[in-house]
């Protein structure tokens, strides 16, 4: 079994998930980088075991129970236990912009929609709390990889179910944190940003390198760091 501390990144053979991986993994960690699609979670590994980091592969589906009960018993027999979990897989399902429609209204959304993006983007971070926190014996770091389009104190109209979702997601962080007050688990959500991604898309703000810090700053935080908050560019936000 590894000396190293154990992080856990879902969602992460690209982009954000990928870049947080790297970072995590320069700062001394073994990353265990995880992807529904097994063939390019596993080319990411590589690219950065080939820089020289130390991260392995599991497959995960975090809609699916069995796959994190597959990935529970894959840590428990090969690292006994988990120091930092970032729930960073996340889908953008809502129609885009239209010139000629209202597309991204509420009153458009399907319910399928809906459905499909809270099991991505608020049910699997909660199967994934419940089953992997156990693992973390009363100290660890969870991380949930949130947005702005979920606060409500600055809550517009349009993609309905994205914004929804990441507003559940605070709650879950909120929830979580309060039931873990006593112990040494934090547990805190992030914007980070409008970064260049896929779903972020090519004229985005900021570059993958720096949506990643508040996440990894949030992931290695002291003892005496924050638990239940909402952080961007390393500062708390409104909810």
């Amino acid at each position: 079994m590894s000396t190293l501390k154990i992080a856990l990144v879902t969602g992460a053979y690209r982009g954000l998930g990928l870049e947080t991986c790297r970072q995590l993994a320069a700062q001394g960690l073994h990353v265990i980088l995880t992807s529904r699609s097994e063939t390019a979670g596993r080319a990411a590994t590589k690219q950065l075991a080939d820089q020289g980091y130390s991260v392995s592969y599991h497959p995960l589906d975090v809609t699916d129970p069995e796959s994190i009960s597959r990935l529970v018993e894959h840590i428990r027999s090969e690292h006994d236990e988990l120091d930092i979990l970032v729930n960073n897989a996340g889908v953008f399902l809502d129609p885009k912009p239209d010139q000629d429609s209202d597309s991204t209204s509420i009153f458009n959304a399907a319910l399928d929609t809906f459905r499909t993006t809270l099991e991505t983007n608020t049910y699997g971070p909660i199967m994934l709390c419940q089953q992997l926190i156990p693992l973390m014996n009363g100290n660890g770091r969870v991380v949930n990889v949130s947005s702005g389009m979920g606060q409500l104190t600055d809550m517009e109209g349009g993609f309905a179910a994205y914004r929804l979702s990441k507003t559940a997601l605070n709650a879950v962080t909120r929830i979580f944190a309060a039931e873990l007050a006593d112990t040494g688990i934090k547990v805190n959500s992030v914007c980070p940003g409008w970064v260049r991604t896929d779903m972020g898309g090519a004229s985005a703000d900021l570059s993958p390198e720096e949506g990643a810090d508040t996440i990894v700053w949030l992931a290695t935080l002291p003892d005496d760091g924050p638990s239940g908050g909402f952080f961007r560019n390393r500062e708390p936000i409104a909810w």
